[in-house]
């Protein structure tokens, strides 16, 4: 298998509009770095015309790779197939939508000869609303003290890994991936920049509220238990304030005699007792639902075609081939 210098994994999901656009400029970017480079797109089973305009820029540049999925996997999958799919001593993950910006490479890639082994391009939150950049700061304080891996604001997927980084990553097995998680549990000489946040160059974004509330959920869950034990301190305190107002009750009636019985004091004690109850049931369901999911071995993705398969579909495992049909599990 011939290696190169730079890999560059795009992971694409309907970015008919804007792919061309973006690979203009990226090859722009690496063409005077004077490096050996390859580009490998991901088809995460677009609905637009993705797959035929990467397929095209596969046909017209040798240096382009791809993989399209037979359906849509989601993100997470999307890069693992990337990195899989990666020849290079050097692998950047970035967006197709040009939000990641492709003149910030030879910056990541200056960092690497310092012999860091992941550089992470941090975005600061320019242009972004209000409401969004509340909660995101919320979320990532809390996750900050909840998680057991250190998760930064603003720190996403783009970065660049070293293939040591990248063989770290591609033996982690498990289904239920979290790559910020993931990256920050690897751990190796990290060096950071922050630049600045652009828009969109054209569509909108995939990422609903729906979608970021279910990718938080995912951050908070896959890397630590402590849900698992909140619940457990939250069962031991309820415990402990009912004994303490059965002593008050207790108290009360030997001093006054028996009173009218407070109704609204149980209503309140129930609804808030089930309320606690519903809540620890959906942590624990999480929790065992994930447990389920990675015992079932499915594969990651499924693949549809790739530049050294095109338009074939075989049963070879994805880690002898970025061209497998089902990736290992």
């Amino acid at each position: 298998m011939k290696t190169c210098q730079v890999s560059v994994v795009v992971p694409c999901f309907n970015e008919d509009e804007v792919i061309e656009a973006f690979h203009r400029a990226l090859v722009s970017v690496l063409e005077p770095t004077r490096r050996t480079f390859e580009i490998c797109y991901v088809d995460d089973g677009s609905s637009d015309r993705t797959r035929a305009r990467i397929g095209s820029l596969a046909t017209a540049d040798r240096r382009v790779r791809y993989t399209s999925f037979s359906r849509n996997f989601g993100k997470e999958a999307a890069m693992l197939a990337g990195l899989r799919m990666s020849r290079g001593d050097a692998v950047v993950l970035m967006d197709a939508d040009l939000q990641h910006p492709p003149e910030l490479l030879p910056r990541m890639l200056e960092l690497r000869q310092r012999g860091y082994d992941q550089v992470v391009a941090r975005r600061d939150r320019t242009g972004e609303g209000a409401l969004r950049t509340l909660l995101s700061t919320a979320y990532y304080r809390a996750m900050g003290r909840c998680m057991d891996v250190s998760v930064i604001d603003g720190e996403g997927d783009f970065r660049l890994l070293s293939r040591t980084a990248v063989d770290a990553v591609l033996a982690l097995p498990e289904t239920n991936r979290f790559s910020k998680g993931i990256f920050s549990w690897i751990g190796f000489d990290t060096a950071a920049f922050t630049y600045r946040n652009v828009r969109r160059a054209a569509g909108s974004s995939k990422w609903g509220g729906r979608n970021l509330l279910n990718y938080g959920i995912d951050g908070l869950i896959s890397f630590n238990t402590r849900p698992l034990r909140l619940a457990i301190h939250a069962g031991l305190a309820l415990a402990l304030a009912a004994l303490g107002y059965a002593l008050w009750i207790i108290a009360d009636v030997a001093l006054h005699g028996v009173g009218v019985p407070g109704y609204t004091t149980l209503l309140t004690a129930v609804v808030a007792l089930g309320g606690i109850q519903l809540a620890t049931l959906g942590v624990i369901g999480e929790y065992v639902g994930r447990i389920y999911c990675e015992t079932k071995h499915r594969p990651h993705y499924v693949v549809r075609e790739s530049s050294e398969s095109p338009h074939v579909s075989s049963n070879v495992p994805a880690s002898d081939s970025a061209s497998a049909s089902v990736d290992a599990g």
